[in-house]
């Protein structure tokens, strides 16, 4: 298995509800490291899973819209809690669609599956991958 992986942080702000959340409730910000790593069986032609600088760009658009904002504020998360696990899904769903329109340099049906990681601190992270087809 091979795999290519592109990396950028956003910062944010949100809130939860749930008393499981204790603190979290409340408003506070993050510096969220994402990780995506997309995978193929094979190299294509030209020896690549995927053109780096085409899935950088693919990353930075899926970012864009949640960088210095308050996902609370956000029409598409309302009623809820954007999580490191949901943002994970959020993410994959943006990428995926991504590769599967061949916007990464390669066929999508070659790749088999993308995981993205999200980092919300040294210690803790949350991942989500699943297969492309």
């Amino acid at each position: 298995m091979y795999a290519v992986e592109v990396s950028d942080q956003i910062m944010i702000a949100h809130s939860f509800r749930g008393e499981v959340f204790g603190p979290a409730q409340k408003v506070h910000g993050a510096t969220f490291v994402i990780r995506v790593a997309f995978l193929a069986d094979e190299l294509d032609a030209h020896g690549i899973v995927v053109d780096i600088a085409r899935a950088h760009d693919v990353l930075k658009q899926a970012l864009a819209p949640l960088n210095y904002r308050n996902l609370d504020e956000l029409p598409q998360f309302e009623g809820t809690n954007t999580t490191t696990e949901f943002l994970t899904r959020h993410l994959f769903d943006h990428l995926a669609g991504a590769a599967r329109a061949g916007k990464l340099g390669r066929d999508g049906r070659a790749l088999k599956s993308i995981r993205v990681t999200v980092a919300e601190s040294p210690l803790a992270r949350a991942w989500y991958e699943a297969p492309l087809w």
